[in-house]
Formats: C-alpha cells, sequence, structure tokens
C-alpha cells in the first residue's frame, strides 16, 4: 500500500496543529512539508468500511441503515472479475436475469429485477444500464439492496448498483492475461500528481481484451479507455471529472426455452450456440460515461456540491435468434418442442441509443439545537432519459434442433424500420434528510424526496401513447441504536417509485410502456465490528405491484399492473480478516417470494420465477506462512433450486461452483509483479445459472465450464 500526502494538505493539517497548540502562526507559515511516501501492507483486504451509495456522502456502513456489500478493488483483482456478474457473484442476494454473452447483463436483487433506466450509478450518478460497464478504473462495486427512493429518486425496489472510479495517484502498472480458450488481455493504470503545489492529478487507464468464449462461434473484442482528472482548486475547492468509453463487438448467445413448456433440457451443452449463421453479425455496443463535481468547503461544518453526468449507449443489435417453434408441425408455441426443435429468427435492431443526462445540486451542514446534534443534507436533481431506436427486424428464416448444428439459412432482405423516439422520461427532485444524534447511543436518520415525473412514451411509429404527469413523496426514516461503539441495530421504512415495464412484443400492447409504480419496505439489521471483521444480519419485505403478461384464456396476453409481489427475506455476511493471514469474504440469503392478487391462479401460491429460497458464497485467501508472497485462493456459490417459469411446475436443480485460485507477489527485475491463477468451476459442474424471464418469456442459460484464467502485472 502507497500513501500519498501531498503538500497542500500536508501544510493545512501541520498549520492547524500549530495554531491549536498555540504555536505562533509566523512560524507556522514558514514551514513546508515535502511529499511523504509510506510503504505498508495493506491491512484492510476485502474488507470495507465506508460507502456513498446509501447517501450522498461517504459514510461508515456501521452508521448506515441498509444493507450494503461492497466488492473493492482487491477482490475484483484477485477474481480476475471482467463483467459485473463475475463481481456480483460474492452477494449472495443477487442472482442473474437474463445475462447472455455478447449482451448487456440483467440481474434480480431480493428476487426483485434491476431496472436498466435507472438502477446503476458512477460516483452516484445515474448511468444508462444497457452497458457492461469496465471494472479496469473502478476502485469498487457498491450494492444497496432495497428501495433508495429519497437517494435515487425512481428506482426499482430491488436496488441500486454504483462503481466507484479510481481516483489519480501515482501509479505505473500493466496487467497481462490469457485463459485456456487463448483468449489476450492487456491493461494499463498511469496515474501522478504534478503542478507547482501537486494539485492537479490525472489517472488514465487502457485495456484491449481479445474474447475466446467458451461457446462456439462466440468469440469478441473489447476496447477501453478511461481518464479521471482531480483539481485541488484550494484547501476548499475541489473538482474531480470522469470520463470512459468502452467499444464491445461479440455474438450474442441465445438462451435454451422449456422442451414443451414442461421439461428443462437434458444433456444440453453450455458450449453450443444455438441458431448459429454464419454469416450473423456481432452485437456492438458503444458507452459513454462522463461525469463531474465540483465541492466546496464553506466551513468546517458547511459544505456544498454541484455534480452532472451523460451516458450514452448505442446497441447494434444483431441476432439469430432461437424462439418458440410456431414453424415446427404439431408445435406452434413460444417454448422449444417437445424433442428440442425450435424456430430461427434474424433479428435487427441496429443503432438503438439510450441517453441519461443528470444534474444534482446539494448542500450538507453539521450543526446543534440544543442537546441533539445534526447532520442536514438538501439538494435538487433533475434527469432525464431518451430512448431511441426503430422497430425491430425480426424473420422468421428456418428452423433446427438443440441437439444438431443448425443448418445454413438465407438472411432476411426485410428493409430497416426507420429510427423513432420511444421515451422522454424526465423527473425533478426535492431532497432532504437529517442525521439527528440524540447522544452517543441513538440516532436516527429522517428524509424524504419530493419527486416531479414528466414522461413520454411513444409506440414503435413513434405516436404518443401516454404523457404521465405525476408528483410522487417519497419518504424514508430510520433509527439507529448503538448499545456500544462497533455494534449497531437498525430499522427503517422507505417509499420508492419505479418506471412501468415495457410490453413484451407477444402482447397485444406490445411495445407500451406502463405507468411508474410504487413500493414500499421494511427493514431491521443488525452490524458489528469485530477486530478486522465485520458482520451483518438483516430482515426485509419489500412489496411492489406485479407487472406481467396476462393470458386471457384464448391464447393472448395482455401486459398488465395486477396484485402484488411480496419478498421477505433474511441476509447474513462476514468479511475480513480471520486471522492474520486468513481473509473471508461469506454471504447468506434466505429469500421468500410471492405473488398475490393477480388474477392468474396458476401465478400464486409458489415462489416466484428464478428466486431460489436459499442462496450462498464463501471466499478466502489464506497467505501461505511458508512461502513469503504466496497466497491460495478459493470459494464455493450455492444456489438452492428455482423456479422456470410463473406457474411454477417447471424447476432447475439446485448446485455448487468450486472455485480456486492462487496469487503470487515477487520482484521481477526489481519490480514488484503479481501473478494470479484463478480456476473457476474446478469441478466442471452442469447447472442453469439463470432461468429467468425477459420481455415476456422464459429462458434458460446455462453456467460456465471450468475456466482457467492467468495474469500478470507489473508495478513500476
Amino acid at each position: 500500500m502507497v500513501l500519498r500526502f501531498r503538500p497542500v494538505a500536508s501544510s493545512r493539517f501541520a498549520l492547524g496543529l500549530l495554531l491549536s497548540s498555540g504555536i505562533g502562526s509566523s512560524l507556522a507559515a514558514e514551514i513546508e512539508l515535502p511529499a511523504v511516501n509510506v510503504q505498508g501492507q495493506e491491512e484492510s483486504g476485502y474488507r470495507s468500511e465506508t460507502a456513498s451509495v446509501a447517501g450522498f456522502d461517504d459514510a461508515p456502513l456501521l452508521d448506515t441503515p441498509a444493507s450494503i456489500t461492497v466488492i473493492n478493488a482487491a477482490l475484483i483483482k484477485d477474481q480476475q472479475a471482467r463483467l459485473l456478474s463475475e463481481v456480483l457473484r460474492n452477494d449472495a442476494s443477487v442472482g442473474d436475469s437474463y445475462a447472455p454473452i455478447g449482451y448487456y447483463e440483467n440481474f434480480v436483487v431480493r428476487g426483485f429485477s434491476l431496472n436498466a433506466a435507472s438502477s446503476y450509478k458512477i460516483n452516484g450518478r445515474t448511468i444508462t444500464g444497457e452497458q457492461n460497464v469496465a471494472l479496469e478504473n473502478k476502485q469498487q462495486v457498491e450494492v444497496l439492496k432495497g428501495l433508495a427512493g429519497l437517494q435515487s429518486g425512481i428506482s426499482e425496489p430491488s436496488g441500486v448498483i454504483n462503481y466507484v472510479t479510481k481516483r489519480p495517484e501515482d501509479v505505473r502498472s500493466v496487467t497481462v492475461s490469457t485463459d485456456d480458450r487463448g483468449s489476450g488481455y492487456i491493461a494499463t493504470d498511469v496515474g501522478g500528481w504534478f503542478g507547482s503545489e501537486q494539485q492537479f492529478g490525472l489517472r488514465a487507464n487502457v485495456a484491449h481484451e481479445d474474447l475466446n468464449s467458451y461457446v462456439e462461434h462466440a468469440n469478441g473484442q473489447r476496447d477501453f479507455v478511461s481518464l479521471a482528472f482531480d483539481w485541488n482548486i484550494s484547501p476548499d475547492a475541489v473538482l474531480q471529472l470522469d470520463a470512459e468509453y468502452q467499444n464491445k463487438q461479440q455474438r450474442s448467445v441465445p438462451g435454451y426455452q422449456l422442451l414443451g413448456g414442461t421439461q428443462v433440457p437434458h444433456d444440453a451443452s453450455p458450449k453450443k450456440l444455438l441458431g448459429h449463421q454464419s454469416g450473423s453479425k456481432q452485437v456492438g455496443i458503444d458507452s459513454l460515461n462522463l461525469n463531474g463535481k465540483f465541492e466546496y468547503r464553506f466551513s468546517d461544518q458547511w459544505k456544498g456540491s454541484v455534480s452532472a453526468a451523460r451516458s450514452k449507449v448505442v446497441i447494434d443489435d444483431y441476432s439469430s435468434f432461437a424462439y418458440g417453434c410456431f414453424y415446427v408441425t404439431d408445435c406452434g408455441t413460444a417454448f422449444f418442442s417437445p424433442t428440442g426443435d425450435y424456430d430461427i429468427y434474424d433479428y435487427r435492431s441496429p443503432d438503438d441509443t439510450r441517453r441519461d443526462d443528470e444534474v444534482q445540486a446539494a448542500m450538507t451542514g453539521l450543526f446543534d439545537t440544543g442537546s441533539l446534534g445534526h447532520e442536514l443534507t438538501v439538494g435538487t436533481s433533475a434527469f432525464r432519459r431518451v430512448v431511441d431506436k426503430r422497430k425491430s427486424v425480426n424473420e422468421y428464416i428456418g428452423s433446427a434442433n438443440i441437439n444438431v448444428d443448425a443448418p445454413t439459412f438465407t438472411p432476411t432482405d426485410v428493409p430497416l424500420n426507420d429510427k423513432h423516439r420511444r421515451l422522454d422520461s424526465r423527473q425533478y427532485g426535492l431532497f432532504v434528510t437529517d442525521r439527528i444524534r440524540f447522544n452517543e447511543q441513538w440516532q436516527t436518520i429522517l428524509g424524504g424526496r419530493e419527486v416531479r415525473l414528466d414522461e413520454k412514451a411513444f409506440d414503435q411509429n413513434g405516436n404518443q401513447q401516454r404523457h404521465t404527469q405525476q408528483y410522487e413523496f417519497l419518504p424514508q426514516a430510520s433509527l439507529i441504536y448503538k448499545p456500544v461503539e462497533n455494534v449497531s441495530l437498525y430499522t427503517s421504512y422507505s417509499k420508492g417509485l419505479s418506471l412501468g415495464g415495457e410490453a413484451p412484443w407477444t402482447t397485444r400492447n406490445d411495445g407500451e410502456t406502463l405507468a411508474p409504480t410504487t413500493s414500499r419496505q421494511i427493514e431491521a439489521g443488525v452490524k458489528y465490528d469485530w477486530r478486522r471483521m465485520s458482520f451483518t444480519a438483516a430482515v426485509f419485505q419489500t412489496r411492489q405491484a406485479y407487472q406481467y403478461a396476462k393470458p386471457d384464456g384464448t391464447g393472448q396476453f395482455d401486459y398488465v399492473q395486477q396484485g402484488e409481489q411480496k419478498n421477505t427475506g433474511l441476509e447474513l455476511s462476514a468479511n475480513g480478516w480471520a486471522t492474520e493471514r486468513l481473509q473471508i469474504a461469506t454471504s447468506v440469503a434466505v429469500i421468500r417470494a410471492r405473488v398475490t392478487g393477480s388474477g392468474t391462479a396458476d401465478y400464486e401460491g409458489h415462489q416466484a420465477i428464478n428466486v431460489p429460497k436459499l442462496r450462498a458464497s464463501v471466499y478466502a485467501d489464506y497467505a501461505l506462512p511458508w512461502v513469503n508472497g504466496l497466497a491460495v485462493l478459493g470459494g464455493v456459490q450455492y444456489s438452492a433450486k428455482k423456479y422456470a417459469n410463473r406457474s411454477g411446475n417447471v424447476e432447475v436443480g439446485d448446485y455448487a461452483v468450486v472455485n480456486v485460485g492462487s496469487r503470487y507477489t515477487t520482484k521481477v527485475s526489481g519490480y514488484e509483479t503479481v501473478f494470479r491463477l484463478s480456476v473457476d468451476n474446478l469441478f466442471d459442474k452442469r447447472y442453469w445459472r439463470d432461468a429467468g424471464e425477459y420481455m415476456g418469456d422464459d429462458y434458460l442459460f446455462q453456467g460456465a465450464p471450468l475456466t482457467a484464467r492467468l495474469s500478470a502485472s507489473v508495478n513500476f
């Protein structure tokens, strides 16, 4: 670990000490401290003590009345994670929900789906979620589980994913990597401080990756570049800017479907690309994320900030898509046939554009009223999301079977449709939150956000379908009790507002975006810091309107909001150093998810689709005492069985996946070098990792087979 004290900050700290101790200001003013580099062992490891995702500034996790998981850069590096799914496997409350290779990933948290429009953030500002955010320039990934209406405005009851970017520091490193399939990866991380008083900081991350997928015919490539800039304008004013761009090209991999709607495919290979057509194009995803923040400290008690962000994603969506068996004799359903026959569609939707713009201003102050201490934050925000896309071309070109390679069919010659605006959603917010400390044991956090939503939804021809104007107050209240300094007990209540879903193409109201829905949550938990370990436990209950394709009994469907889904659960976690040489990151989640009042009896009275009742994750790092610099790593992810359809009459089995690895730190030609080896799915387990629903249809995705990855990082 390298700690760098810059002259401006060091001198100011020294002057404060001198003045407070009574030494004359004239003597203090003559003292100038040089930059100091301190070398030492990284003590935090995989454990993080603060997060910003649950508020408007960094706060200790022990004082935050919410269930939060923080996966930091140390764990991301050791697991050699490149995708968010590889990061979130460390949290048992999170699961995949239509996360195919070659496309952007989707997730469920606490049994509710995240929303690409509002559930993902970088440095607290909303980004378009239809992208696979690069991790090379990320310091940590924060997961706020549950409602975040106060913090985010319109958001899903599942929670929020926040990426925190690396800030400038003196770093020069190169990482190269490969895997058992011959993929190639190189990344550089370069940063430093400059200027007459070292007031300017820059950090650049560049990466290129050649993706050799375990799925045949699904290779691809990825390029990424980012720049972070810090300017310490004065001891009281700081400007931070971030920009990142990524281009990824890869064939998307369709999921399997139930055979005849009643049976999970047997002996299916995770390496097979269903519906492969040699002339099909790759999916291209261009993403640009920009954000900046200016913070000014008016006094030791008051500070203000202004932040802004733009996120834009352009998707060239092409696929030879395996779906249903409408053109197979004696089949004609939205599932694969009982014998594994399926139809292939030539799907084309290029230049699919999503853009988010957001600005926020906030003021935070510390003051007392009588015996009560206050930490008050007030602010305002504005957010706009627009979606511009074509009505997709989705033409049948032939049929095949899951047990053989698909023949080559003639691609469609249907021309592309015109591009139209499909959504223009604007929200404006006023928010206030006050952390009130009664004494050393008791504190409460009271707050709320007044949201004004102005949203226009359009059909596939650009004609306006709906204009929603809505005001909603989203309150949040919590109580924290700390019987001793390192233990906190909390309870909280919150209300949220979520964007309505889009009707899938299989419904009569295809393409319609439904009105926003409200959700409510209560949660209670305990947090305990012991030495270098952190333990947490939380119980919660979340309710949200149920949105689904409702059958009308004639074979037709309407996408509606009817009934309610209620998820109740328990979460446990332990993170940190169990011994001087052993650190662990563990997580357990038990969730009961039920639907009531939907008007469709088959969808009620059982666990919701793709939500296992139990999921667990454990990861460990043990530094070997007899080989300096060598550590062995490993972990297990477990999931109980889960339903693969809304009716709850088909399920995929439980599974446990074992991962192992090692890390060796040494010097090569005088430079610190870290070698990492990771082997995921050590026993080559076959399992269904994802049995979720997407756009009204059920899909099944298998987990990756045994995968080995080797990397070397050199710090210059």
